[in-house]
């Protein structure tokens, strides 16, 4: 069951990805060039996470959280298109929360905070960071 929940994280990750990238042009020279990007996962949450997460070449991984609150640090590459984090969980309590937040160049640009459901499910997937070019 839980590799199943992974396999489909991983494909509903690479679909947002990918829709996400195409509608996403900044002709602003003050962008941040930066490619130094740290992900973080806080919050309260106690049943079982995972990460879904693209590393510094821009392929997908996929690893278990095994507490709160977790990082990873890279320079992503240079034809690496973006940043992406993606958690999700069972297990927990309703309203249990986790807060999932992308950093570029030590600038939070993509941050969301998700509750645990009646199920005590949760699932939390801020917005893709497009790297300007």
């Amino acid at each position: 069951m839980k590799t199943h929940l992974k396999q489909i994280m991983l494909m509903l990750t690479l679909v947002f990805t990918f829709a996400s990238c195409s509608s996403d042009d900044n002709d602003n020279d003050s962008v941040n060039k930066s490619r130094d990007v740290k992900y973080e996962v806080t919050g309260n949450y106690t049943g079982q996470l995972d990460v879904t997460y693209m590393e510094k070449s821009g392929a997908p991984l996929i690893e278990d959280i095994t507490s709160l609150p977790w990082t990873k640090e890279f320079t992503a590459d240079a034809d690496s298109d973006g940043a992406l984090v993606h958690t999700s969980g069972y297990g927990g309590i309703k309203d249990q929360t986790v807060t999932a937040k992308v950093y570029v160049g030590g600038k939070v640009v993509s941050e969301l905070t998700g509750k645990a459901d009646s199920e005590g499910i949760i699932v939390v997937h801020p917005k893709t960071y497009v790297f300007p070019r």
